[in-house]
Formats: structure tokens, sequence, C-alpha cells
């Protein structure tokens, strides 16, 4: 019962400090970690459902209103009721959102060059870490499929 041993701690102290390695690279930019993952969401895919967008990113509806309520305060997103089913909110950048893209394509290289990993470690680490995420996936739907 050693919090070392615990994988969730170590995850979740890694994820703590790539968020650290982030900030000095986003501020600049003016957007947050959350703000950036929600873009990056949206330039794969405009046009997102709030509701398609929660599952993207992990992210319960309290926590993505007020997320995109700022990004469109900043210009990046409009959020339309769609025409065929009012209960749906739908999410597409602007202009201004989409240019932002080629501001922020310099991010993950920044952010590469900071953690001091090769390019051969990261796409080992991503492996590993889509790895464990479908399996602990798995693991949580069998878990509902139960109860």
């Amino acid at each position: 019962m050693n919090l070392d041993n615990q994988l969730c701690f170590t995850i979740y102290a890694c994820f703590r400090e790539i968020s650290r390695l982030y900030r000095p690279i986003l501020d600049p930019l003016g957007i947050t970690y959350t703000q950036y993952l929600a873009l990056l969401a949206l330039w794969e895919r405009d046009g997102l459902t709030l509701k398609e967008l929660g599952q993207r990113l992990y992210l319960d509806s309290g926590t993505l209103t007020p997320l995109m309520k700022k990004l469109e305060s900043m210009g990046f997103i409009t959020r339309k009721r769609s025409s065929e089913d009012e209960r749906k909110v739908l999410i597409q950048l602007t202009e201004e959102g989409r240019k932002f893209k080629d501001i922020a394509c310099q991010i993950p290289v920044k952010l590469v060059q900071q953690s001091g990993l090769t390019q051969e470690e990261l796409s080992h680490l991503m492996g590993e870490a889509r790895h464990l995420l479908a399996r602990v996936q798995e693991a949580s739907r069998g878990m509902q499929d139960r109860s």
C-alpha cells in the first residue's frame, strides 16, 4: 500500500507534470491545456455535438459547457442548437479557430523538445499508453455490463 506503487498515482503525477510543461507553451497563446485539447478534437472533426466532444475528451457537460463558452468568447468556436434536434448543441470552429491551428501546430514539437524524449521513446510510450487505455476501457465496459 505504497503510493509510489500505485499505477493510478504514477499516471496522475505524470499528467500533472506534462500539464506543467504545456503551461509556458500555451500561456503566451492565451489558452489552457483543456481548451487546447478541445481545439485538437475540433480540428480533427469540426461540427461535433457537445455530447460527442465530451465523449471524445472524457469530459462531462458540467466541465465542457463553461469551456465552450470561453472558446466562443475568444472567437474560436460557435455553438448552435441543431435544427433537427434542439437537444443537440453543435460546436463549430470559426475562421479564427481554423487559422489558430497554424499557430498551434508548433505546440507538440515544443513539448517534445522540452520533455527530452526521443521520437522513438515518444512513439513507444504512446503505443503503451493507448494499449493501457484500451485495456482499462474494456475493463470498465465489463464492469458496466455486470451492473
